[in-house]
């Protein structure tokens, strides 16, 4: 049959819009849905409209003329102004495989997933906010334990004294945790992050108040050392901080103790709070203040070594300052950011490396030009005495920060040096945009998951019941042996969930799983396995109450080929 005959013409119309082509295009890819229109007896399989001779398929149109074009000429390309998990989804229903997607058109067809990635890494904490509109003044957003309190009723379980303190706990649980974890959940909620803030910054401060000279005056301690002589008085000289800078560190700590508590109390997953590194940062900078408080009024010599011990890891206190990520957005993108560019530091931290080593090696010979006759070492001229003491002059030269204690003194060490700094500034500059780019990325998708109002009442489908039109009865449980259906429900969103796990193991997406075992939808996706176990003389009829359609693929194990 040749192309240019009328017989051999199709026209399908998806979403109301009317594409026509040729049979044999279709056929170009075989085991595809579209290629199943090109068979014989497609009429009685799909949607068609016998006055006007037309395939009906209420699917994305704009889309599809892209599909359809990958059939005209082998090149499939991502459309632009479509979301990606749209095209994702018809892609698996028209049974295309998206490793298929042109080379010029992946990084914009991948980018959504990676949005998506991203978007799941910001949970929890206080970036995992609702409508701050909806919650009022409340304590946090309640409606999920309302939610949770009606199906207990609906149950017929409320009425059990465990099941009231049990919903009661919960509900409490949930508004006391939404209380200290996330800000944005209610204005009581935003004041006790303003207080924790307060506290962090008053820590922080009183911690390096301590330090100073003001706050540590210098006090005379008389002790008596017992010898074979008689006692002996000796005046000992040391540092104290003056006293209200511990009560001041001391209703820190009962503050830090207190949400603590609350918070470990409170928390729905006791194993993940454990796991926190924020929360194990809180009970490292609380735990030495009492210990040290303990064993203050102790006199031996054990119980001093460890109160020195003590002193010296005040340091932890410090520590408190990444606490400041669970109100400020842009410190938690600032971690994001940075475990993401894992690589480009790693890059970074080569190049830096190679180039340190060349330019030491470098600048130590350049520097032995000018070495005096009576020199054996050559090194009386020159700062660069070794190779190990050029790594520090060339790291600091290569990053421009240039301390000038160490400088070349030799026409040829200028050189070096000159060729030292221009390849520091272009070795940084490299991976910089990157790690900027991925910065921008996370920024801008914790902004919108902030602005995002929360989803509620989300509408669930109910199922088909017994005798209701939609509802289809399989004579055979395997879902490879059924018909499918144009009335029956689908559970899309498993499907896509199938896709991108393949995806990410083998890049295999587009081999969808059938959502329904008793009747299969007829816009589910294609899988291989369904095309080699479909074939036209072994077809299970199903009694299904509406339309039953029997798709069938071809004899080409349901891959997707280009060319016939």
């Amino acid at each position: 049959m040749g192309q240019g005959d009328e017989n051999d013409r199709i026209v399908i119309n998806v979403g109301g819009t009317r594409h026509q082509t040729y049979r044999s295009t279709l056929r170009t890819l075989p085991g595809t849905r579209l290629a199943w229109l090109a068979e014989p007896d497609a009429h009685s399989h799909f949607d068609y409209d016998p006055k006007i001779d037309e395939f009906f398929f209420d699917r994305h149109p704009g889309v599809f003329a892209h599909i359809l074009n990958y059939y005209r000429t082998g090149k499939l390309h991502c459309p632009a102004d479509v979301c990606g998990p749209l095209y994702e989804e018809e892609l698996a229903f028209w049974g295309i495989d998206e490793t298929d997607v042109e080379p010029c058109c992946w990084m914009t067809y991948r980018q959504h997933r990676e949005a998506e990635e991203a978007l799941d890494s910001f949970g929890g904490g206080a970036l995992d906010i609702g409508n701050e509109e909806a919650d009022g003044d409340g304590m946090g957003d309640s409606g999920d334990g309302d939610e949770e309190l009606e199906m207990t009723k609906r149950l017929a379980l409320g009425d059990s004294p465990d099941a009231k303190s049990a919903g009661l706990w919960r509900r409490w649980q949930k508004r006391v945790w939404a209380l200290f974890e996330d800000p944005y959940s209610s204005k009581y909620a935003r004041w006790v992050a303003f207080a924790s803030l307060f506290f962090i910054l008053v820590s922080i401060t009183t911690f390096c108040l301590e330090t100073h000279e003001a706050f540590n005056p210098i006090t005379n301690r008389t002790e008596l050392e017992h010898s074979e002589n008689g006692t002996l008085e000796r005046v000992i000289q040391e540092t104290e901080t003056v006293v209200y800078l511990t009560y001041i560190e001391g209703v820190c700590v009962v503050w830090f103790t207190f949400e603590f508590l609350m918070r470990v109390t409170f928390c729905p997953d006791k194993l993940e709070f454990i796991r926190n590194t924020l929360n194990i940062i809180d009970f490292v900078a609380i735990l030495p203040f009492y210990l040290e408080v303990g064993l203050s009024g102790l006199s031996s010599k054990a119980a001093k070594d460890v109160l020195g011990f003590l002193r010296v890891v005040r340091f932890v206190r410090i520590l408190r300052i990444f606490k400041l990520t669970r109100h400020f957005v842009g410190l938690r993108v600032l971690g994001h950011t940075l475990r993401a560019s894992t690589n480009e530091f790693l890059l970074l931290i080569i190049f830096l490396a190679l180039g340190v080593l060349i330019f030491a090696t470098m600048i130590y010979y350049a520097e032995r030009i000018g070495a005096k006759p009576n020199d054996p070492r050559a090194s009386e001229h020159t700062h660069f005495k070794n190779i190990p003491i050029g790594f520090w002059w060339a790291v600091v030269t290569m990053t421009t920060l240039g301390y000038g204690d160490m400088y070349p003194q030799t026409w040829s060490g200028m050189l070096v040096g000159a060729l030292c700094a221009l390849a520091g500034v272009l070795t940084i500059a490299m991976p910089v945009p990157v790690i900027v780019n991925n910065f921008g990325m996370y920024y801008s998708l914790a902004m919108a998951k902030q602005k995002l109002p929360k989803k509620k009442n989300k509408h669930i489908p109910r199922a088909p019941q017994l005798g209701s039109p939609n509802y289809c009865k399989s004579g055979v449980n395997s879902p490879h042996h059924s018909t499918q259906s144009d009335t029956c429900p689908l559970a899309q969103e498993e499907i896509l969930e199938i896709n991108r796990a393949d995806s990410k193991v083998n890049g295999e997406a587009a081999k969808a799983a059938l959502a329904n075992e008793d009747c299969p939808h007829i816009d589910q996706a294609i899988s291989p396995e369904d095309g080699q176990i479909f074939s036209p003389g072994d077809r299970t009829e199903q009694p299904c109450f509406l339309v039953t359609t029997g798709e069938r693929p071809s004899h080409t194990g349901g891959r997707v080929r280009k060319g016939m």
